[in-house]
């Protein structure tokens, strides 16, 4: 319907206010007394924690608090809880230990939280925080993803730091493919460690009402009924409408700002503790060793082929770092949920993969940019030019050869996915020309004379989106004639606002160019 209808070109809404300066981003809330926060952070990979003294701390000047693992342990604070059911190689049940929201007794990664200061203002907290006196023990540590099975114990009660293993395809058929086959292919594969850097590094900014009591959560989250929910659930053990999360413009996030961090329930706690809201904002440099990061994985990955340059079989062995704490399902989800997409676009009859996820004294790993997408990509795509180097084989016409037709669609993966569809050897035909790869030999030529180096690499990679989930959704007509409209969903920078108005203007005729008062009522941040 007109120039606004479902799958028209239309011009972001969103964007004039974000490129004129007028974004509501976490850093632009304030509220009324608020009281700033820092942490204190380990600059230990492994610790003993003998004592924390705070004394000095307390007496400096503006300081409101400073608290400790002793003072949330004795609040009785929870912790966050898995849901997947995930086993250790010997059946038993997996070893997740969650965080705790401030370290007790040990730290165990370079960052891990130790202490919290609230004070006036921010200067006062950072001046206040440098007087805490830790008294650390230092202990032995393991960083490296393939040294962590058999290295230093992340925790005594489980000395080969195993928390679980996950196994998809089928292991006979795949060891059948390779007892027969013509040529092996082997590789190891290292991916390294990654973090997101934002535009906002993150933040939280907690606020409690005793008249109505309910916590109020202002924090830059991707997934604000989770973190609701994680808090309500499992760390204040409250009914969920006694907590509100309001997030406005994220900032950046690619999944780091996903779901509940620890700095969420510290600065709700406090806030309650004290009487007044209090805000934490993560300085530029704390953001590594505060955040979660990803990939961190360790791959053995084998292909099997015939006499012609046939795929027969792949075999995949990874060790996938989650870190020093597994705190929810998050973090596991990339150590698992695209393992299916390691067979690529290509007809492989038989494939088993097998992921250990090890415990390492390292910020906890997460979903980034992919969700493990990127690794499998990384993986199949490398092992197909080392085994066309290998084997003396143009890489192209090792893949042409190995493509999916279109003809087998619907075509069911040796890893248990169905390809409704798919044109895979017209889609890299088509971007061969794009590229001009057959104009790449000159190019690099060109590059050298001026001391450049110029490389080319072709990827067929694939994605498995992530599952359909259920979603709130609600109108409000309004007597003016306008409409609002409430989604469960989170804008992170994807055009939410100008997708559902070009809905509603296709379903009910409605302006797009105009916003009710409703909407401008309701806007965000909040102003007292």
């Amino acid at each position: 319907m007109g120039q606004f209808g479902i799958g028209q070109a239309v011009t972001r809404f969103e964007d004039p206010r974000l490129v004129r300066g007028q974004g509501r981003f976490l850093g632009d809330v304030n509220l009324p007394g608020q009281a700033h926060a820092v942490v204190v952070r380990s600059m230990h990979a492994h610790a003993r924690l003998r004592a924390v003294d705070t004394a000095a701390a307390r007496r400096a000047p503006g300081v409101l608090a400073v608290f400790t693992g002793a003072d949330v342990a004795r609040d009785g604070l929870g912790a966050m809880r898995m849901t997947l059911k995930r086993k250790r190689p010997d059946g038993s049940p997996m070893f997740a230990p969650p965080h705790p929201g401030l370290a007790r007794d040990r730290v165990r990664y370079v960052g891990d939280p130790v202490a919290l200061v609230i004070a006036g203002t921010q200067a006062e907290a950072e001046d206040a925080a440098e007087l805490v006196r830790v008294d650390y023990e230092p202990l032995p540590s393991v960083t490296s993803t393939a040294a962590a099975v058999g290295g230093a114990p992340v925790w005594d009660e489980c000395p080969d730091n195993v928390s679980n293993v996950y196994e998809a395809g089928d292991r006979a058929a795949t060891d059948g493919a390779f007892a027969r086959a013509h040529r092996v292919i082997r590789r190891r594969y290292v991916i390294t460690r990654v973090h997101a850097q934002y535009m906002e590094a993150r933040g939280a900014l907690g606020a409690y009402e005793p008249g109505e009591d309910r916590y109020t959560l202002y924090a830059d989250v991707q997934y604000p009924h989770r973190v609701r929910n994680a808090l309500a659930g499992n760390i204040f053990k409250i009914p969920e409408h006694k907590i509100r999360v309001v997030a406005g413009d994220v900032g950046g996030a690619f999944g780091t700002k996903g779901w509940q961090y620890a700095e969420h329930r510290l600065v709700l706690w406090a806030a309650k503790k004290l009487g007044r809201p209090v805000k934490w904002a993560c300085e530029r440099r704390e953001a590594v060793p505060a955040d979660e990061h990803a990939r961190d994985n360790v791959s053995e990955a084998e292909l099997a082929l015939d006499a012609d340059g046939r795929f027969l079989g792949l075999r995949v062995r990874t060790l996938a770092n989650v870190g020093a704490y597994v705190s929810s399902d998050r973090n596991l989800l990339a150590t698992f949920a695209n393992v299916v997409t390691l067979v690529g676009v290509y007809t492989i009859p038989s494939a088993h993969v097998h992921v250990t996820c090890v415990l390492t004294n390292t910020n906890s790993t997460a979903p980034y940019r992919g969700a493990g997408r990127p690794e499998a990509t990384y993986v199949i795509e490398r092992l197909i030019d080392d085994a066309a180097r290998e084997l003396g084989l143009d890489r192209l016409e090792l893949r042409r050869k190995n493509l999916i037709p279109a003809s087998a669609m619907p075509y069911r993966t040796p890893l248990g996915v169905t390809y409704d569809c798919g044109e895979f050897e017209q889609s890299m035909a088509r971007a061969l020309a794009l590229a001009d790869v057959a104009g790449f030999a000159a190019r690099r030529e060109e590059s050298r004379r001026r001391g450049k180096l110029r490389g080319l690499a072709v990827v067929n990679a694939i994605e498995r989106a992530a599952g359909a989930q259920p979603e709130f959704a609600e109108i409000r007509f309004n007597p003016g004639g306008s409409a609002t409209v409430l989604m469960g969903t989170k804008n992170q920078g994807q055009g939410h606002e100008t997708t559902f108005k070009q809905i509603l203007h296709e379903r009910l005729g409605l302006d797009p160019a105009e916003r009710s008062s409703a909407a401008r009522r309701c806007g965000w941040p909040p102003t007292r």
